[in-house]
């Protein structure tokens, strides 16, 4: 009883917000949007990044809305920034994404720097953060694995940092571990891995090393079977949580017996 209760009461906080699920998914490139739906749910997910650049949102009227089959009283949306190579066109992106949401104020800074790699661009990222927090919006902002620019991100007012664990769409898995973790241990807000997850297994590694939580869209959307893969993708992120709140035993170079034979009668 005692575990459960801990459990339930593990929640994400984000900004102003509360959520029980510490799966966040994206909802571009599935099939149609009646897939993306099925893996949404299949997820658990609560928050789905929406890219403003590319999703209808009610802007085109003869077209299929996102919103119909995700809607807001159901799900928190993440508009993102998603191609945006400049400050001032990530800003001008949120800025739209609060009047088509009616007012809403919670979004997904990501201001790249390379087309090939996806890489961020720290120098325009900090300054349209800067811009976002002052205009009054609530940013969750993709950044490198630096811990000093997630430092600087935090101190200017983002509601959580979201670094890369490898190149977007890669699938290669958590390849920075040591920088990672440097900005856990450091972070007073919540530390989501955005980024390079392929699998199950990489998830519940974030999720084992201290994160907060884990951001993904090509992971599951790119699957062979999406929806079977947001369902393993929950599992594991839930997994990776209980472990890490459980505490992992120390790592030893000899044996250790399950069944000690210490204080035996023979």
């Amino acid at each position: 009883m005692e575990n459960s209760a801990q459990t339930a009461a593990d929640r994400l906080v984000i900004g102003t917000r509360s959520f029980a699920s510490r799966l966040l998914t994206g909802t571009g490139k599935f099939l149609d949007f009646t897939e993306t739906r099925l893996a949404t749910e299949a997820a658990g997910a609560e928050i789905v990044t929406v890219a403003i650049r590319r999703t209808n949102l009610g802007q085109n009227a003869g077209e299929p809305n996102l919103l119909d089959f995700l809607p807001p009283d159901r799900f928190t949306l993440l508009p993102n920034t998603a191609g945006c190579y400049s400050a001032d066109d990530a800003v001008r992106t949120c800025r739209l994404a609060r009047e088509l949401l009616d007012g809403h104020n919670l979004v997904k800074l990501e201001v790249l720097g390379d087309a090939k790699t996806l890489f961020p661009d720290v120098v325009q990222t900090l300054k349209a953060a800067e811009i976002l927090v002052q205009d009054g919006f609530e940013v969750m902002v993709y950044t490198s694995d630096d811990p000093i620019v997630a430092r600087q991100l935090e101190a200017i007012g983002c509601v959580a940092v979201m670094p890369l664990a490898a190149p977007i769409g890669s699938g290669l898995g958590i390849q920075n571990r040591y920088t990672l973790r440097e900005i856990i241990e450091n972070a007073k807000v919540p530390v989501i891995v955005d980024a390079g997850v392929g699998t199950a297994s990489d998830a519940a590694i974030a999720m084992e090393l201290g994160c907060d939580g884990v951001l993904m869209n090509t992971a599951i959307a790119s699957a062979k079977l999406p929806v079977l893969m947001a369902s393993a993708m929950r599992k594991a992120v839930e997994a990776g949580r209980e472990a890490f709140l459980a505490g992992r035993i120390p790592r030893k170079r000899y044996a250790s017996a399950s069944s000690p034979i210490d204080g035996l009668f023979f």
